[in-house]
């Protein structure tokens, strides 16, 4: 059974798993069906062939946390280098902040109280962090499924995804560090000083890497660039900085490179070389973000517990929560968008930063009676209420279309006089 591990099968292996990907992308991009779940799926189905072969007794979590992290700094540099800071945006992002800051803490208070009073031993703090990852909207799932939106609703939702992850990921650790004694308690005030640190540190940081790389002419320098950034975000952890601002700082300084570079900086830029930088790391970015979606995901599938699955509190829980997130975002985005807010309301699917942060609690924090399975149901039940909700609108807007061009355009049709009949007597 240990052929199945050779090297050349290993190749075989990892390679048939990037083509199975890019065929679920493309059949994700025309079914609405999130390319997530199928590789959950798939790694459900190579568990189940594991099993078979008598190599159950593998252990894939520390693949699954380390992929998790460059998966994580990949999707926000990916979502940052999108993000245009233009004075028309300026509305748009700060009200996509707002739904997006509201959104989470609004989605852990509901969250928390089903796991509160759900699960023997959860206490409510716990609850509170368990809760967290569970209310953090998936920019991974959601930036591809969006592309065939309207621009304005599209964007929403770009920049909505993006804050949600980014603000989620500093929630959350600002929670495990109230309840990680190696880390230390510093409140609220200090949570905010940490975060004002971050931010000057990836300013400068920011400022010092897109100098030195614009004179660098190497054609194989897009990686030690990346290879940076990872070093910079885990350095910054090590210190318990916010590093994730590392990473969303640099991606929005080399997006809007001539923003920052004014005045006296702007003799610093080489506009035409960091152009340069900008469109090679946007390529890498985006293929090493599949590539680590692909496996992260796969993995995941392949280290779930199945027996989870079929237990009837596992899905009751996953059911309450899961209606508590989307009566809770109907409300913010009735008040805040209106009356048109189809199919926003129902764009909320959980993924990558949801499993990450899970294996990220504390252990002095990690409750026994917490299932696994809550995760796959959140994860699988809103990614497809999502592709419902993302097919109905474009059935909608098809339907919407057609009965425009059958009207007359530009003029009414034109009608005969009536004819007025004359008797002769």
């Amino acid at each position: 059974m240990t052929d199945i591990l050779t090297s050349y099968n290993v190749i075989i292996e990892v390679s048939v798993i990037v083509i199975l990907s890019f065929l679920f992308s493309e059949i994700s991009r025309k079914t609405n069906i999130p390319a997530v779940i199928m590789l959950i799926a798939l790694g459900i189905a190579l568990q189940i062939g594991l099993q078979a072969a008598g190599l159950q007794d593998l252990d894939f979590l520390p693949l699954l946390e380390v992929l998790g992290i460059i998966g994580l700094i990949m999707i926000v540099l990916e979502a940052a280098l999108e993000l245009e800071l233009k004075r028309e945006k300026y509305v748009p992002i700060a009200k996509a902040f707002v739904i997006a800051l509201i959104g989470l803490l609004g989605s852990m208070w509901p969250a928390a109280l089903i796991l509160h009073y759900s699960i023997e031993g959860m206490t409510m703090s716990a609850a509170w962090l368990y809760a967290t990852p569970l209310s953090i909207l998936s920019s991974a799932i959601i930036i591809p499924s969006v592309s065939g939106l309207k621009t304005d609703k599209k964007e929403f939702h770009i920049y909505e995804s993006t804050f949600s992850d980014i603000l989620g990921i500093m929630v959350f650790y600002f929670l495990s560090g109230q309840m990680d004694a190696s880390e230390g308690s510093h409140g609220v005030a200090g949570f905010a000083g940490n975060v004002l640190l971050t931010i000057v540190v990836s300013l400068v940081a920011s400022y010092i890497i897109l100098v030195i790389f614009q004179s660098i002419r190497s054609n194989t320098k897009f990686f030690l660039l990346i290879s940076v950034l990872l070093l910079l975000y885990s350095v910054g952890k090590i210190y318990h900085l916010s590093s994730l601002i590392i990473i969303l700082v640099f991606g929005l300084l080399i997006a809007n490179m001539e923003l920052f570079f004014r005045g006296r900086l702007s003799k610093l830029l080489k506009l035409e070389y960091a152009k340069q930088i900008y469109e090679g790391l946007h390529v890498v970015t985006m293929e090493t973000a599949f590539i680590v979606r692909t496996f992260f995901f796969v993995i995941f599938g392949l280290t779930i517990s199945l027996a989870t699955l079929v237990r009837v509190d596992v899905a009751v829980i996953s059911l309450l929560i899961i209606l508590s997130i989307y009566l809770v975002r109907f409300l913010i985005l009735r008040v805040f968008i209106g009356r048109d807010i189809l199919p926003q309301v129902f764009v909320a699917p959980r993924g990558l930063i949801t499993i990450l942060l899970f294996t990220n609690i504390p252990e002095e924090a990690q409750i026994a009676g917490f299932q696994p399975g809550i995760l796959l149901f959140i994860i699988i039940g809103t990614s497809l209420i999502m592709t419902f909700a993302m097919v109905s609108d474009k059935r909608r807007t098809s339907a919407a279309v057609r009965k425009a061009q059958s009207k007359p355009v530009g003029f009414e049709r034109w009608k005969a006089p009536a004819v007025t009949e004359v008797r002769e007597e």
